[in-house]
């Protein structure tokens, strides 16, 4: 899941911004706040980052669209919030062949849309057909390749869509045939990719291979999962309200999620003090301490696995030299950078791949060293910055990537003597901007979807739906696509994966910056969201305490 920020956010959206708090702020002077109301109604008011580029699970890729998804529908399987282990979602049940190949799923009678149609295997083979289609242009195709022919049918080198692995045996019986072995298959069919569309709906409201129509639209959109759309409001709320239609309807114990798309987290974090939301996406920087001490402090900060880093587009000067790519990264002094600006919050890193991976041990092989950077630099024909071209750096608009930003660009100049200029963009354009790889130089994260190593480096193949680099290695993608997925042991093929994050790393087309962790406010009504290693919340646990107390900055 990407994570995407400079200097102010567009106008339009500021002033949306700023009338929405300052009516949130008289709301909560004259009379009950978000979080009290809520509380007793059963209403989850979440701070949500950027407003929403799409929310077609087969479009998306950032973190802001993901989780208002996760409330809307649900795979064949889902995760506990608690343990990460799968557990069924549309799929009752399933069952693995003896060469472990082939998935037999038995889905659930019960389980219906939001219009009361049953959910059938045929909806899951046309919504995977649909998600790997080449037309539909999904960036994440990529991650369905251990299905049989889906990287053939997703490329173009074949045309059938029948032919990829995925077979509807009857109207409840789903078979899914794999190239190999997969052992984190069932936790890519929990992800949105894998996510079933009510294909009459999108039949109704255009192509079905666009990648915005109106069928995502609160009065159009039909979902399957424990929420369902009742109001988009551009740049202020998307509220989804409990589906009656969901299987486990009972066992959802919220009535609305209101999610807040609040791009400035200094704003995000006023909303929380003053009682209008019950959970924020993020903590500014500079108060983190001030929490830390606090009494009864709601303060969440937990591992994740998620990295943070810059991105070079390699076929584009000055980016495409690889003396000028390890200059900069090993100008970066990312222990200054995480102690000082980011207040220990994070950790840094030198690999692209988070430590919290079982049994597998990234790289380090770039490290801080201004004297071999300068060396580097002069060697591309930039002595001490003399005839540099300059550079242009771009990120999407919060306070911690501009943080992060302007330090990294002092640090440059310090070391290197070059002027990088840094350019802010809000969310929906930053992400046209970088797919368009319309940039020489940009910042990204990425929060893993499954506990292992492909979940990283997958991307990063030959025009890999989310690799924005232009970094190609023949080598890479041998391993990532052949090589480790036939492996012998469970050892080979981890081995295999280090040795493809180290030609990652040797080529420099990203510059890991830290590893994330996860930092939320919430306040102590809300249960069911406990804290993991991967940030999500399951929303059909959550539920909120009528009885619990209020959080209170005065406190």
């Amino acid at each position: 899941m990407l994570h995407i920020a400079g200097q102010t956010a567009p106008r339009v959206a500021g002033v949306l911004l700023i009338i929405f708090i300052a009516t949130a702020l008289l709301a909560c002077a004259q009379g009950e706040s978000n979080v009290a109301a809520g509380n007793r109604d059963g209403v989850l008011h979440i701070g949500n980052g950027a407003e929403p580029q799409s929310l077609d699970p087969h479009v998306m890729s950032g973190s802001p669209e993901v989780r208002i998804a996760r409330a809307l529908f649900e795979g064949l399987v889902t995760p506990n919030p608690y343990s990460l282990e799968i557990e069924p979602g549309v799929a009752q049940r399933w069952e693995f062949s003896e060469d472990q190949r082939v998935i037999t799923f038995f889905l659930n009678t019960e389980a219906k849309w939001s219009n009361g149609d049953p959910i059938t295997s045929q909806d899951f083979v046309w919504s995977l057909q649909r998600a790997l289609t080449p037309a539909m242009g999904n960036q994440l195709a990529y991650t369905l390749y251990p299905i049989l022919n889906a990287e053939e049918f997703a490329t173009g080198i074949i045309t059938d869509p029948n032919a990829v692995g995925v077979k509807a045996l009857d109207e409840y019986t789903l078979e899914v045939t794999l190239t190999n072995p997969t052992p984190y298959f069932l936790s890519l069919l929990a992800s949105y990719v894998a996510y079933p569309v009510h294909r009459p709906t999108l039949e109704a409201h255009g192509q079905v291979t666009d990648r915005f129509t109106p069928w995502t639209r609160p009065e159009n959109m039909v979902s399957n999962g424990p929420f369902t759309l009742q109001d988009w409001q551009l740049q202020r709320q998307i509220t989804v309200v409990r589906s009656e239609q969901y299987w486990d309807a009972a066992n959802v114990k919220l009535n609305a999620v209101v999610f807040h798309p609040i791009e400035s987290e200094i704003a995000e974090e006023k909303m929380f003090r003053v009682n209008q939301l019950h959970y924020t996406e993020r903590v500014p920087l500079n108060k983190i301490p001030t929490y830390r001490t606090a009494n009864n402090s709601p303060y969440q900060q937990a591992p994740l696995l998620g990295s943070y880093y810059f991105v070079f587009n390699t076929l584009q000067s000055p980016g495409n030299d690889l003396r000028v790519r390890q200059a900069l990264a090993m100008a970066i002094d990312r222990d200054t950078l995480v102690n000082t600006i980011l207040q220990a919050a994070e950790s840094s890193s030198v690999a692209l791949t988070p430590p919290d991976i079982p049994n597998y041990q990234p790289p380090d092989l770039i490290e801080y060293n201004p004297d071999a950077a300068r060396k580097r630099l002069a060697e591309a024909g930039y002595p001490d910055g003399q005839g540099w071209p300059g550079l242009d750096f771009i990120y999407n608009s919060s306070d911690s990537n501009r943080k992060v930003a302007v330090a990294a660009q002092q640090m440059w100049k310090n070391v290197l003597n070059i002027k990088v200029t840094l350019a802010n963009q809000e969310w929906k354009v930053y992400l046209d901007t970088i797919n368009e790889r319309n940039f020489q130089m940009s910042r990204e994260g990425w929060i893993g979807g499954y506990l292992d190593p492909v979940t990283f480096l997958g991307r990063f193949i030959t025009d890999g739906g989310t690799n924005r680099t232009g970094f190609s290695n023949t080598r890479f993608d041998e391993i990532i696509q052949h090589l480790a997925p036939t492996a012998k042991t469970p050892e080979q093929r981890l081995q295999l994966l280090n040795e493809a994050e180290t030609i990652l790393m040797q080529q420099v087309p990203i510059i890991p910056i830290y590893t994330y962790t996860s930092k939320h406010l919430i306040q102590p009504s809300v249960k069911g969201a406990p804290a993991n290693v991967l940030d999500l919340i399951n929303f059909k646990y959550v539920r909120l305490a009528s009885d619990a107390d209020t959080w209170n900055a005065e406190e």
